[in-house]
């Protein structure tokens, strides 16, 4: 139905869940992780990555009980309007006393405990069945600031990660591909500087190779913005093993040249200089809370979703940490690239070219993975912000002004330009931290106490999250705010150097 808030679309398999949450956590971050972890110290960079994956964890599951109480509030209302509307049926037509009886054993049957309606139909009032976007579980949770507040930060955020990944990837095609024409063919990661003016092919500019693939990559990733995020499906599971693939390989061959005595690095165990930066690519290497109701919602059983988002952290941890360990103990600091992939682009560490291409494409392949789906998420939250209660859009503004807004403008800004160094920065220190961290402790903090006041204390939601004591909330919002405050004083400091 065109205009649908809530439609879930086609359902997949729990498995099918945790390869879509992989993909989507498993970004760009982690291939800037092994050049933060050389800057900070390999003991402060695990003990930080831990720490910032155990954070992030908790707020996913912050979410997902958001996300049940969400069903069970537009469950209930659904409920109570059935009753409403049975009941003026009832006055506007003559009914026996024994009717009436009946009726009255029954409304105080519906409104005594949720807990017995929940025993009657098979269906528990706490299901995840609706996907509710975390815009509309603000506009649930929150009041008027705090939607406003919610809304300013996860289009920041959603807006600026979409201009970066625009531009991100054109930008690689334009490296990867300009550096293999004439005598350049192993220059790639050889620290080689160009300008946006210098050719790439015959009397084609390098910028407008960046323009040429950027208008690609709009044409062939633009159109999922259209669809539901399960259009993607098949692109997900083909880019997964991708992604096994080059990490795997990165891996292997870093661990090759360390057996066979070649290894350069001698990583310092701690640089407190370097964790502002860590901080700052672990914030992106694990988030996926704005995704969640797009990721979560479609799965057909959600019995052990909570366990299966544990195993998902648990993978990633485990690849973060290897792929880290192995950078740092194979090159030396100060020739780790910022990007990860591009250590195996030089003629001197692969001389497959086969490989070596590969692994210099491959942040294109995760990139366009992630894009389709922060895209949806963004076109949901922009629905959800304009819906009023009982309304549909029309079918041109729900198929075609939504996907419209949220897909040009950041094709816009990276056709413009391709420095966002200024954007990642503000997106990921206080966008991405709000998102990750501030909003969830919010949204569950405010569910609970609706669902108290609706349901009663005694009611259980079956998705409620392991750290169900206060105590967990707070502390995520002083930690919250904690990062607020450190990297602002960073910035500020950063400045006065200058």
């Amino acid at each position: 139905m065109a205009g649908g808030i809530t439609d879930t679309g086609e359902l997949y398999s729990p498995y099918v869940g945790l390869v879509y949450m992989f993909n989507l956590i498993v970004g760009t971050g982690a291939l800037t992780m092994p050049k933060a972890f050389a800057t900070a110290g390999w003991l402060v960079s695990l003990v930080l990555l831990m720490f910032l994956g155990f954070m992030s964890y908790m707020t996913t599951t912050f979410v997902v009980e958001a996300m049940a109480a969400a069903n069970a509030q537009l469950r209930w209302k659904r409920m109570e309007k059935r009753k409403e509307d049975d009941e003026d049926e009832d006055s506007s037509s003559g009914v026996s006393d024994s009717d009436v009886l009946l009726q009255d054993g029954y409304e105080r049957a519906e409104t005594r405990p949720i807990l017995s309606v929940q025993r009657r139909g098979s269906l528990n009032i706490f299901e995840i069945t609706e996907r509710v976007e975390m815009g509309q579980m603000a506009s649930m949770f929150f009041n008027k600031v705090g939607v406003n507040l919610f809304y300013f930060c996860i289009i920041i955020y959603l807006y600026g990660d979409l201009a970066i990944y625009a531009a991100a990837v054109p930008v690689s095609l334009m490296q990867v591909t300009c550096s293999a024409t004439g005598n350049h063919s192993c220059s790639v990661g050889d620290g080689t500087k160009y300008n946006d003016t210098d050719k790439c092919w015959g009397p084609i500019r390098r910028i407008d190779a960046y323009r040429l693939y950027l208008a690609a990559f709009t044409l062939l990733l633009g159109p999922f913005t259209f669809f539901n995020v399960q259009k993607t499906k098949y692109l997900q599971i083909m880019t997964s093993l991708m992604r096994w693939i080059a990490f795997i390989l990165m891996i292997i061959l870093a661990l090759i040249r360390i057996s066979k005595g070649q290894a350069e690095g001698h990583p310092s165990i701690a640089r407190l200089s370097g964790i502002h930066n860590l901080f700052g690519v672990c914030v992106y290497s694990f988030m996926c809370q704005h995704s969640l109701p797009s990721l979560i919602t479609p799965i057909s059983k959600k019995k052990h979703v909570s366990k299966l988002v544990l195993l998902d952290y648990f993978l990633i941890l485990a690849f973060y940490s290897l792929l880290s360990f192995t950078a740092i103990y194979c090159f030396r600091n100060d020739t780790l690239m910022d990007m990860y992939t591009l250590n195996f682009t030089n003629c001197e560490i692969i001389n497959v070219a086969f490989i070596r291409y590969f692994l210099g494409l491959f942040p294109v392949f995760t990139i366009s993975t992630n894009f389709p789906i922060i895209a949806v998420t963004l076109r949901n939250n922009w629905k959800t912000l304009f819906h009023r209660e009982g309304g549909t859009y029309p079918w041109v503004v729900d198929r075609f002004v939504f996907p419209a807004i949220t897909l040009v403008p950041p094709v816009l800004v990276a056709f413009c330009t391709h420095d966002l160094e200024s954007l990642v920065g503000i997106t990921g220190a206080y966008a991405g931290n709000g998102i990750q961290y501030l909003i969830p402790a919010f949204l569950v903090y405010c569910s609970r106490k609706d669902t108290q006041l609706v349901f009663g204390s005694g009611t259980m939601n079956k998705h409620l999250s392991p750290f169900r004591h206060t105590f967990w909330i707070v502390f995520v919002l002083i930690w919250g705010f904690t990062c607020f405050v450190f990297v602002t004083a960073n910035i500020v400091l950063s400045e006065s150097k200058l």
